[in-house]
């Protein structure tokens, strides 16, 4: 990426008053980010969407000076980054409409497979909690899923060390700057994440853990996965501000229950009682929700006895490898037009080869 675009993307992620969904509108309506510094503040003021409040610091030169200082961080560091709209960005991610403009990595990250689930829970996890997740994750590890969590005390940690006891590649995503250590205690699993997965933050260097980034980084962790699995809850915790926002991006969310007087039980069995979330009793409950257990041979069956025509068989093999997905995404990942594919999904419905879930979803 050239210098000065990944200067204008600072800037805007920057900007007081201009978060990722502003900024990516700014960005589209002036055809760059360089070209939104290139515009007048009145021609700024003229995009749908975009008012004075959120332009009164666009052209700060406090900012633009602190773009320039992580500008040279970045470049003099270890680190790699991600732009919203280049194709290496996270597939998942990239679909939620808050996601980060800019995520910055540090690690061996390979997000080379559509079984990405997120794990999180109460930090005061008891033996009931760590037992299941340490089952579950062994249960799974033949899928070869990517395992999500926040590397915060209690669940995520516990999530964290199953994974790589599982040889599994497993991502942290961070509440503060690649440069910190929060907790410092889990220094000592920086190198084995690192070596099958990594670190991923839209925080620049020396921004620190305090707690409105840990309620910001929970979108990352609900939209970067297919799934987000609740381990342990108490009735108020940020795990449940995580399945607002994965139910929000229509992911699945799936939830342990433990007794009713169970201080720790409390928030997973509220999310089953309301329909919030899947209830989750072993691994088997997520490799059939997420359909890790269709295999080739049944794909191939259902190629050889019905005749697909071509776009059939593109969105057959499109929702094969993805799973179940909305209506809109279908529509741009395929290049059909919306009108167009609601009449091929409903003949495919009649055919047997797909169902409709509520929300606009569809899945084989």
């Amino acid at each position: 990426m050239k210098k000065e675009k990944l200067l204008a993307i600072l800037r805007l992620q920057a900007t007081r008053n201009i978060g990722d969904v502003m900024a990516k509108k700014l960005i589209s309506a002036c055809g760059s980010p360089e070209q939104v510094f290139n515009e007048s503040f009145s021609t700024l003021l003229k995009i749908p969407g975009i008012g004075s409040y959120a332009l009164q610091h666009i052209f700060d030169e406090k900012t633009a000076k602190r773009a320039e200082e992580e500008l040279l961080f970045l470049e003099q560091s270890k680190y790699t980054y991600h732009y919203f709209l280049d194709d290496d960005y996270p597939y998942y991610l990239k679909q939620c409409i808050d996601a980060p403009i800019l995520l910055f990595k540090d690690g061996n990250i390979k997000l080379t497979t559509n079984r990405i689930i997120s794990i999180v829970g109460t930090r005061s996890i008891t033996n009931y909690g760590r037992g299941f997740c340490n089952q579950l994750i062994k249960d799974l590890a033949t899928y070869q899923p990517i395992i999500i969590s926040g590397f915060a005390y209690g669940v995520d940690i516990c999530a964290h060390k199953a994974a790589i006891d599982n040889n599994l590649q497993n991502i942290a995503v961070l509440a503060h700057g690649l440069d910190e250590v929060y907790p410092k205690v889990h220094k000592r699993y920086i190198k084995d994440i690192n070596t099958n997965g990594g670190f991923i933050t839209d925080f620049w260097h020396k921004e620190r853990p305090i707690r409105e980034n840990f309620l910001k980084r929970n979108r990352i962790i609900a939209g970067i996965s297919k799934a987000t699995i609740v381990i342990e809850s108490a009735a108020k915790g940020g795990s449940l501000v995580t399945t607002d926002i994965a139910n929000s991006y229509h992911r699945d969310v799936f939830a342990l229950p433990g007794r009713a007087t169970d201080e720790y039980s409390k928030g997973c069995n509220h999310l089953i009682k309301n329909n919030a979330a899947h209830i989750l009793t072993s691994a088997e409950d997520i490799v059939t929700m997420l359909n890790w257990d269709i295999s080739e041979k049944k794909v191939q069956q259902t190629s050889l006895f019905i005749n697909l025509n071509e776009q059939e068989q593109k969105i057959f093999d499109y929702l094969s490898d993805r799973g179940k997905q909305l209506l809109d995404v279908i529509a741009r990942d395929c290049d059909i037009p919306v009108y167009q594919l609601s009449s091929i999904l409903l003949e495919m419905e009649l055919n047997g080869i797909i169902k409709p879930l509520p929300g606009k979803l569809f899945e084989v």
